[in-house]
């Protein structure tokens, strides 16, 4: 589809339901932003030389916010790239329009488009499209995780010293006793570890059962809401816990979590 096609709001079915348009919007938003990089794309620093951003994630985010300024008004809107709407309806939409942008901006595929839907009472959506697999992943409080639209299995319910863990910590964190002893007491309890650059990928991994669990610290909401979604929505437990000046957000089955717990209260 062209780039203009994949922009044209006037294509979608205004009568989509909400997880349907979630699905619908990631996967256009990581099909404009692939298009774009393979056309050229220089970066921007953020905050550091890893924080970047490129005209894609910009177009991306623009499009998923056109659509639901005209497909969900009363809506409330929060962008990745500065997209802010106050919500009339009690719901807001989180979107992170390209996740893991180094990643997409090296020529690595370990990237997707996410979006989370939220309410008085939480998430109650997420969807996320890994671009490079072409899977798109979707679940939430009354929809239990499917990807390409076939439901996942639940997750299983293993210690942590039988899973592999995805994290990341930038290493500039990496000097401060605060983060290095809480890091380390809940690797070192892993199988293995992993490090892979997209929070949103790494949780549809988890759900997915490809990953076995999952922390990181300082996650802004659209690193960790749509897949917050999508741990829950597959029996999966998450939580966010402050420990030495620091909040840490830990995904995975319900005895990995709580062993995950564990480790960072004795740090």
């Amino acid at each position: 589809m062209a780039i203009e096609q994949l922009t044209d709001v006037a294509t979608i079915d205004p009568g989509l339901d909400d997880a349907a348009l979630a699905m619908l919007l990631v996967q256009r938003a990581g099909a404009l932003a692939a298009q774009m990089r393979a056309g050229g794309l220089e970066g921007r620093r953020k905050t550091s030389v890893s924080d970047v951003v490129t005209a894609a994630d910009h177009a991306a985010e623009a499009f998923v916010v056109d659509a639901l300024r005209t497909l969900r008004p009363d809506d409330g809107i929060v962008g990745e790239e500065g997209a802010d709407q106050e919500s009339r309806s009690g719901r807001t939409w989180v979107i992170d329009p390209v996740d893991g942008t180094y990643n997409f901006l090296s020529g690595l595929t370990y990237w997707c488009s996410a979006v989370a839907l939220t309410d008085a009472d939480g998430v109650a959506l997420g969807a996320v499209h890994h671009v490079a697999p072409g899977e798109t992943w979707c679940g939430g409080r009354d929809l239990p995780t499917q990807l390409n639209g076939i439901p996942v299995q639940p997750i299983a319910d293993l210690p942590l010293s039988e899973l592999s863990l995805a994290t990341y910590v930038h290493p500039t964190r990496m000097v401060q006793a605060s983060v290095v002893d809480p890091f380390l007491s809940m690797t070192r309890g892993a199988a293995t570890v992993r490090m892979l650059g997209s929070g949103s990928v790494d949780l549809a991994s988890v759900a997915g059962g490809r990953l076995g669990a999952w922390v990181q610290m300082l996650c802004p909401d659209w690193d960790w809401l749509p897949g917050k979604a999508l741990v829950e929505a597959a029996g999966g437990a998450t939580q966010v816990l402050e420990h030495r000046g620091h909040r840490w957000h830990l995904a995975g089955g319900p005895t990995a979590v709580r062993d995950l717990v564990k480790a960072l209260n004795l740090s």
